[in-house]
């Protein structure tokens, strides 16, 4: 049975929100094994299992970019495509998917051939020692041949969340992921590829997944088709599509700098040891971000679609079960790590001296993680408001004026434990951000819900 184009602004908000979200979560906690699963199989190979994970996790910054491209066209076109679905406007829905279909694969060709090209030169420059770097280009080279895969399933994917069918957007990931789980044992440890193997598992669960969704954006249950019309680039269109998909790229292009940073920092303070449990800090961090950008991407299409409609009161109910929801789920995340780092570490790692290390550092590193419910549910609601540079502001804010700096500067002020004070610039930087992403939205956010209420008034 069809879906009705209209459900997004007349079924009950929470119940809206709990459909959408539900799948969505799940979509970023699946999605979440494919950037852990490796890591986990690697650091549990024999005898190289810790420098392996290491080097891979250098890999990381590289990785990180990739996927903030597609989060740059995803997150940016399919908010707009939602308010035209609001404002009863289907053709330009459409015209937002065909541009941003066309721009995903210009990007993918480029990312593509600069990873293959000058990858070894990224690692070394990201962080990677003599030790290291081997393993790193081994599982790049590989990955690399797999980024338009990436591209489009991470992009795309956010066209058909965005239409309200989170079920099928959950699926694209879903058969990925279960592919990539299965294969990476047989390529790493039954055809001892090693990180080749992980890498190599990794392309074809993604060509797996773009696949999916590619049939479905072409097929008939889809809303927004994307048609041949509306494949040639036009600024008009794009652009602004790339302005509102601003915010998340710095989001999460900046994950690759800072990473590069406390890689480098690192290394002169704690070695290889310290570097290898920065991959496992990101990865459990991970367990934080996803599921409440996932909690964000199940909002997006009520909040988007009903700003479209100019439904203010609906807009606010599902800003507000948002907050929530994602306040709950960071409470509960930072009980677990704060008793249990040493569960978390084990994921990852049976090394002894690695483990002992990252327990301790998890709690350091994790310490605002509390707060994470606020910081993400302001900023994917400023981008499903189209609001493009309030929601780069506060990625901005939080990335490259506070957290960045303050990597530097950290050490210099607890001098007793450096490394440590190293991973302390995280917590601190949340803390500052989430104070002034809050004042930002409180503000904003009242003016945009007058805008859509004058014409009721």
């Amino acid at each position: 049975m069809r879906q009705d184009k209209d459900f997004l602004g007349k079924e009950p908000v929470g119940r809206l929100l709990l459909r959408l979200a539900l799948p969505t979560v799940t979509a970023q906690i699946i999605n979440m094994l494919y950037n852990i699963v490796d890591r986990i199989y690697i650091g549990h190979i024999p005898d190289i299992g810790a420098m392996a994970l290491t080097g891979v996790g250098v890999c990381m910054p590289l990785i990180m970019i990739v996927s903030a491209f597609a989060a740059l066209i995803g997150y940016g076109g399919a908010p707009r495509a939602s308010i035209f679905m609001g404002k009863k406007q289907p053709k330009e829905a459409e015209r937002t998917l065909g541009n941003c279909f066309t721009m995903q694969i210009v990007i993918s060709v480029l990312l593509t051939v600069a990873l293959l090209i000058w990858n070894r030169d990224f690692l070394l420059a990201f962080g990677a020692s003599e030790n290291t770097i081997e393993y790193g280009t081994d599982y790049m080279n590989l990955y690399a041949l797999g980024t338009i895969f990436v591209q489009l399933t991470l992009g795309m994917n956010s066209f058909i969340t965005a239409q309200g069918f989170a079920k099928t957007g959950m699926l694209s990931v879903l058969i990925g992921a279960v592919a990539n789980i299965i294969l990476d044992p047989i390529f790493i440890f039954g055809l001892n590829m090693d990180v080749r193997g992980a890498a190599l598992a990794t392309v074809i669960s993604q060509a797996m997944s773009c696949a999916w969704v590619l049939a479905f954006l072409f097929g008939k249950k889809t809303f927004w088709k994307i048609r041949k019309e509306y494949l040639l680039l036009k600024g008009n269109v794009i652009l602004p599509c790339l302005a509102l998909g601003v915010s998340v790229f710095i989001m999460q292009a900046s994950e690759s700098v800072i990473s590069v940073c406390f890689n480098s920092s690192l290394l002169k303070y704690g070695g290889d040891v310290a570097v290898g449990a920065m991959t496992i800090l990101t990865s459990v961090m991970q367990f934080a971000m996803l599921p409440l950008q996932g909690l964000g991407q199940g909002a997006q299409p009520i909040i988007s679609y009903n700003y479209g409609a100019g439904d203010a009161g609906r807009v606010k109910e599902a800003f507000k079960k948002l907050v929530q929801v994602s306040l709950i789920y960071a409470a509960i995340l930072w009980v677990l790590v704060m008793a249990a780092p040493q569960a978390f570490a084990a994921l990852f790692t049976a090394d002894a001296e690695l483990m002992e290390f990252t327990a301790g550092a998890l709690r350091v590193y994790m310490a605002a993680a509390i707060l994470f419910g606020i910081q993400i549910a302001c900023q994917m609601t400023f981008i499903a408001l189209g609001k493009a540079k309030e929601s780069s502001l506060v990625a901005i804010m939080r990335k490259f004026i506070l957290l960045l700096p303050l990597i530097y500067i950290m050490p210099h002020i607890w001098k007793s434990n450096q490394t440590m004070a190293v991973y302390l610039a995280e917590p601190v930087a949340d803390l500052l951000a989430v104070t002034f992403t809050a004042i930002l939205f409180f503000l904003q956010f009242r003016k945009a819900l007058a805008k859509i209420e004058k014409p009721l008034a």
